[in-house]
């Protein structure tokens, strides 16, 4: 798997047991651009979390096909085998929510679990992808109780702490003020909420229309640089959702978590939580494709308990 590939490589450990990573993101083929999160992690700080447990489910939604793509990995080591050699326990999840086709999103999924031998081939595959073709994409890497996440466009991703809502992720379309800014300084537009009139989302892999080209040092409005997360998670979050713009377009995140916890309450599964999200998305009439991920981090939640008074009333 090449993402996990660049950050076993880059996983050190020096005299001080500190960890240094880099976990390198989608190299575009229309630009040289290449991130990297670099973040230090405490071994003495990492606790071992109990086992992972995720399901999702993915829906057409109104449209005529579905484009997204997505990929949910709770145990990478038992994925990669004798390969891996962390130990961390890891998992990685991603949605990859593609627009203008679905070529974009499939091959950045598919390229997702080829290996550095493969990059002839890539490349190859990669000229026959339209450059009105496009995706978005968030991934989040799981290592120990620390979370990393990657993103480009509109996906998101929350956790429940405690029954609390908390978004960690950033959409980047036009509402956000900060992206709103870096378009317009770097000469781009809006025009009916639509990136020069185009595009819903001011970050996304592909789309190459609408960047500039291979070789240039200007910087275009629509940017394929993810936008890059860490946090460590504590024994208050209970689960996460990852979901595409279809979800969030109809739902905050306090009802989509208020969902997904009262469903884990009653079932504790979160396949069949992914679904009933989705279903209450397509209930509230979303327009869009539909994808789902719920990872629990917890075994089971317990039911609140009903409030009693602290004492009781006197006659009674």
């Amino acid at each position: 798997m090449m993402i996990v590939s660049h950050v076993e490589s880059a996983v050190t450990t020096t005299s001080e047991k500190m960890i240094t990573m880099r976990s390198m993101t989608e190299k575009q083929t229309e630009s040289n651009i290449m991130c990297s999160l670099e973040f230090n992690i405490r071994l003495d700080d990492v606790v071992l979390r109990r086992s992972i447990r995720s399901g999702s489910h993915t829906d057409i939604g109104a449209r005529g096909s579905n484009e997204d793509q997505h990929i949910g990995i709770d145990d990478v080591s038992k994925q990669l085998g004798d390969v891996y050699k962390w130990g961390l326990p890891s998992s990685f999840y991603a949605i990859f929510d593609g627009h203008g086709g679905p070529e974009a999103a499939s091959y950045v999924k598919d390229r997702s679990y080829k290996s550095a031998n493969d990059q002839a081939l890539l490349a190859e595959e990669e000229c026959s992808i339209s450059d009105y073709c496009g995706t978005t994409a968030l991934t989040v890497l799981i290592l120990g109780r620390h979370l990393l996440i990657a993103n480009v466009g509109d996906c998101r991703a929350v956790i429940s702490r405690k029954g609390v809502a908390k978004q960690i992720s950033h959409d980047h379309r036009p509402s956000n003020l900060q992206e709103k800014k870096r378009v317009e300084e770097l000469g781009g537009y809006f025009a009916d909420g639509y990136l020069n009139g185009e595009l819903a989302v001011t970050r996304s892999l592909g789309d190459r229309h609408m960047k500039s080209p291979i070789g240039s040092y200007s910087k275009s409005p629509l940017t394929a640089e993810p936008e890059m997360t860490q946090m460590v998670l504590s024994d208050d979050d209970e689960f996460m959702i990852i979901g595409c713009d279809g979800i969030w377009d109809v739902m905050s995140n306090e009802e989509a978590v208020g969902l997904v916890r009262r469903q884990l309450i009653q079932h504790n599964d979160p396949e069949r939580c992914a679904r009933e999200l989705i279903d209450q998305a397509l209930r509230l009439h979303t327009s869009d494709n539909l994808t789902a991920i719920v990872v629990c981090f917890s075994s089971q939640i317990k039911a609140p308990q009903p409030w009693r008074p602290k004492f009781r009333r006197s006659g009674q």
